[in-house]
């Protein structure tokens, strides 16, 4: 795997999301449940910025539209959004949050 950093874990509060770009890669940085996630920072129905929208319970909710998305499998799991957002491996070393760009939806969380 070719883990890069993408933020400090210290950014991401829980129940929540950041922005980041990651070799050119624009990222949401997610922090639910006690755990980290990568999944591209655009709803799959509206290229709204998935970041900007609630986390809970493991999802992610577009804003605009309110498709919820699986924080683990980048699955919809509302309307109207009906295809996938890749999701990407994550893992937290020494306080920074570590993404592989090059591996999308191979995440094990």
């Amino acid at each position: 795997m070719n883990y890069v950093r993408a933020c400090s874990a210290a950014e991401v509060g829980p129940e929540s999301a950041i922005p980041v770009d990651v070799d050119d890669h624009e990222l949401a940085i997610v922090h639910s449940g006690g755990a980290y996630y990568a999944i591209a920072d655009e709803c799959s129905h509206a290229a709204i910025p998935l970041s900007e929208g609630d986390v809970g319970d493991g999802e992610i909710e577009c804003y605009l539209h309110g498709s919820r998305f699986s924080l683990k499998s980048g699955e919809p799991l509302g309307l109207p959004a009906t295809e996938p957002v890749a999701v990407y491996p994550c893992k937290i070393v020494d306080g920074e949050v570590l993404v592989d760009v090059t591996n999308p939806n191979s995440a094990t969380n």
